[in-house]
This record gives structure tokens, C-alpha cells and sequence, in this order.
């Protein structure tokens, strides 16, 4: 397993309540390595927009990779969802989506994320269910093209309308039946919305889907701040084989550097704790 900080963009026009550290690209780049993450999970608004390879070239000189690339400031800071009930507004969301995908693709990276980005529901959440459906299978087809994955992310029922939890998620995974589609699991979420901590990690797991980890304890600080158990998640991952990314996404408090260090300072304490 890899840990990872979620950080956004130079373009993304407001600052994203659950994105860390300061500074300039660059200055976030060195940050995280220095504090000892292996990669960073890009918040990005306009994907196309981005100078490729010099962001290539910063990652390789800091040793880090791309863990994911990130839709949350979609919803969020250029009010752009997938669900939209706007038609302009959901072809750009969705134009935005493939944008994101393309550049993971360019990046190296293996996972886009959608959370907010997907929107509510319209009037009737069956049907906004199976509009879902089809814009993530296609979605998914062009993903599967560049050898890229969609984790979806089940949020709290006071974020979202539609798909709470992994039960949930994986439900409507199976009747999307899409490969390339599968789901982000965050701590943060589960606390809320589950009733365990680790059984939701081996479900998704069992159903090959757990394709994406955000970190986040329950009061959505760093790990170790609040009540939840990542001892216990990090004995469960290992327990069933997910080798895959670990990416902290939660609140900049005391401020956005302080709870990057915090993050990666608990969370390589833990996992070498069960090596």
C-alpha cells in the first residue's frame, strides 16, 4: 500500500475545503515528498488546461507518482455535475470526465475519482440511478481505452442522495457491469454510513472492486485525530490483498501542511507497525 495527499491544481479557482498543503505546484510537490509520501491525488477543474509534461517532469524530480486523479473540485468549485438537471452543464460534466481521464492516462495514473461530481438525483432516484448507469458505462468504455479505472465513492447520506454506502455501491455496480467501474472507499464516509470499519473494505474486495482508499478519521481530520480504527483497516487490507493507493482527503486543520504531515507521520507508524 501507498500513501498519497490530495492537493489541487494552480487553475482550480477556489480554495477545496478537503485539499492539502500550500504554496505553489511546486512548492506542494516538494512538500509531499519531503514528508514522506510516495504520491499525490490531483484536484483539477479544467484537466485539458494543464501543461502535461512539465507536470510529468515535477513528479519524477520529487520521486512521486500520480495515486488518482480527483473530480471533487468539479462539483465543488466549478458547480459542474454529472447529474446536472442543466442539459449544457451535464455535457460539460461529462466532457470535463473524460478530460479527467485522459490526463490520469497522461500521468501515469490509474484512477479517476467521482464523488460529488456524479450530483443528485431529479425528481425520481431510480431514474437518476439508471442515467448514472449509462453515462458511467460509457464513461467506463473510453476509461478502459487508456487503461484507466472510475472509482465511484459511496458518500454520506448528508453529501449525497444516491449510493451511501459499499452495499449500495456495489449493487449498482453489478447491474452497470462495467470493468473498468468500480469504487472509492472513504473512512470518512463509513464511519457515517456503516457498521463496521473494515467490513465494507472486505465486501468491496470480495467483489473486485475496491479499487481507490481515501483517508480521513471521523471528524474528517487526519488519522489518529479522531475515533476511527485504521489499525485495524490497514490489518484488514493487508488480510485481503488490496496493494493499492491510500490517499488522504480531509480537512486542512490545523492547517493544510500540518495535516499532510500528520497523515503520513500516523499512517507510517501504522503500517510498519504490522510489516
Amino acid at each position: 500500500m501507498r500513501l498519497a495527499l490530495t492537493i489541487q491544481t494552480p487553475e482550480v479557482p477556489v480554495p477545496v475545503p478537503v485539499a492539502l498543503l500550500s504554496g505553489t505546484l511546486e512548492e506542494k510537490l516538494q512538500k509531499a515528498a519531503r514528508m514522506g509520501a510516495n504520491g499525490v491525488e490531483f484536484i483539477t477543474t479544467e484537466p485539458a488546461s494543464l501543461d502535461v509534461p512539465a507536470l510529468r517532469d515535477q513528479l519524477n524530480q520529487h520521486d512521486l507518482l500520480a495515486a488518482a486523479v480527483a473530480s471533487g473540485g468539479m462539483a465543488f468549485a466549478a458547480k459542474l455535475t454529472l447529474l446536472n438537471p442543466d442539459p449544457s452543464n451535464a455535457a460539460l460534466a461529462r466532457k470535463r470526465l473524460n478530460e479527467l481521464i485522459a490526463l490520469a492516462a497522461a500521468l501515469g495514473s490509474q484512477v479517476v475519482t467521482i464523488g460529488s461530481f456524479r450530483g443528485r438525483s431529479v425528481e425520481n432516484k431510480e431514474r437518476s440511478l439508471h442515467q448514472l448507469a449509462g453515462i458511467l458505462h460509457q464513461a467506463g468504455d473510453f476509461a478502459a481505452g487508456y487503461g484507466v479505472e472510475i472509482a465511484l465513492e459511496p458518500l454520506n447520506r448528508f453529501e449525497g442522495d444516491l449510493l451511501n454506502n459499499v452495499e449500495q455501491g456495489l449493487a449498482f455496480l453489478k447491474e452497470l457491469n462495467h470493468p473498468a467501474v468500480g469504487l472509492l472507499v472513504d473512512t470518512f464516509h463509513v464511519n457515517i454510513e456503516e457498521a463496521s470499519w473494515t467490513e465494507p473494505f472486505r465486501q468491496a474486495m470480495a467483489a473486485q472492486k475496491l479499487f481507490h482508499i481515501h483517508l480521513g478519521d471521523n471528524n474528517r481530520l487526519p488519522p489518529g485525530k479522531g475515533l476511527i480504527d485504521f489499525d485495524a483497516i490497514l490489518r484488514t487490507l493487508r488480510a485481503i490483498g488490496y496493494t493499492g493507493w491510500l490517499s488522504a482527503e480531509l480537512l486542512g486543520k490545523p492547517d493544510p501542511d500540518t495535516a499532510g504531515r500528520q497523515t503520513i507521520d500516523h499512517m507510517t507508524h501504522l503500517m510498519k507497525a504490522i510489516a
